[in-house]
């Protein structure tokens, strides 16, 4: 059978390339950017391995003999679900990969902003010794570390917030209370997440319901110390309105990994704010989980071609 990658950006796909052919199948390779390249290329392939090529409704209507599309990655926002579905085509994640990877990057930005580190290495820069900060800055001791969302990164990026002594908190109407207490987390309403995080971590899926979770309207319920941190999906952010937010003293500081769009116009306003961490869709990556992803991926393929159970299947 044919396996069809639509794009990558590995140095290489010889993981992919050693699964898939061990088992029996031929990989082929490509760089599409539009549906109507991966149409042209691969409309009779048995399989799709997918980076961030667009697999839509149009691209999935055309697909002769699709029997599973894989996403490398956690989030399938480029893939239509709802159309693979009425197919009767599984899309599958990786979500076993880059869980300690994202939440490393995640407490590392927190931790810098909490203790203000990227302004006042800029104020020494800038010729002012001062051993003080120009701003409030309470003890993690007395914080509450709160996540939107309690699924693995979630909870490792809690795991690595109590070592330093921080309340715990999240909000997951998905999680039974059962799970909060098994994890030792205080389990938040929305709206008591907002008023009561000093540390905000997003870990959610980018859904009609998520999509610019925090707004305005959220912002101006934060308390003026509190720091947003995002390494999930950029669409949970509206950007603007946290932009101003900072800019204003609404919040205290942001760190982001993911933005949307990306890459991050060179003239969003977030750019200019000096209370911000800004890092360009990096959280996910280390030497070891590159090819973690690459294997998981193509192994989850050769699941499908071989009528196995698939062990990620979101769309069911």
């Amino acid at each position: 059978m044919k396996v069809f990658i639509t794009d990558y950006g590995f140095s290489d796909v010889h993981h992919e390339r050693h699964i898939i052919t061990s088992a029996g199948h031929e990989l082929l390779a490509g760089q599409c950017k539009t549906p109507e390249a991966i149409i042209e290329q691969a409309a009779d392939a048995d399989a799709f391995l997918v980076q961030w090529a667009p697999v839509n409704a149009a691209v999935i209507a055309r697909l002769e003999k699709c029997r599973v599309i894989v996403r490398y990655g956690i989030g399938v926002d480029n893939v239509d679900l709802a159309a693979a579905k009425i197919r009767g085509i599984p899309v599958c994640n990786v979500p076993d990969y880059c869980i300690e990877e994202v939440a490393d990057h995640a407490l590392a930005m927190a931790l810098s902003l909490v203790r203000q580190l990227p302004m006042i290495d800029h104020r020494l820069r800038s010729g002012t010794w001062k051993i003080t900060p120009d701003h409030p800055m309470p003890a993690l001791s007395n914080m509450i570390f709160a996540t939107a969302g309690l699924g693995r990164i979630a909870r490792a990026v809690l795991t690595r917030a109590r070592v330093f002594g921080c309340r715990l908190a999240a909000f997951d109407p998905y999680v039974s209370p059962e799970v909060f207490r098994a994890n030792a987390v205080t389990q938040l309403t929305i709206e008591e997440l907002f008023k009561q995080a000093d540390v905000l971590s997003l870990h959610l899926p980018l859904t009609p319901e998520t999509s610019h979770l925090i707004n305005a309207a959220a912002l101006a319920k934060m308390k003026p110390t509190a720091i947003v941190v995002n390494t999930a999906r950029g669409g949970l952010i509206d950007t603007i309105a946290l932009a101003e937010a900072l800019q204003t003293g609404v919040i205290a500081g942001a760190g982001l990994d993911v933005f949307d769009p990306e890459p991050l116009p060179d003239q969003h306003p977030l750019r200019h704010c000096g209370n911000a961490i800004l890092t360009s869709h990096v959280g996910w990556f280390s030497d070891q989980s590159v090819p973690k992803l690459q294997r998981l991926a193509a192994e989850e393929v050769v699941r499908a071609l071989r009528g196995e159970a698939l062990k990620n299947q979101v769309n069911k």
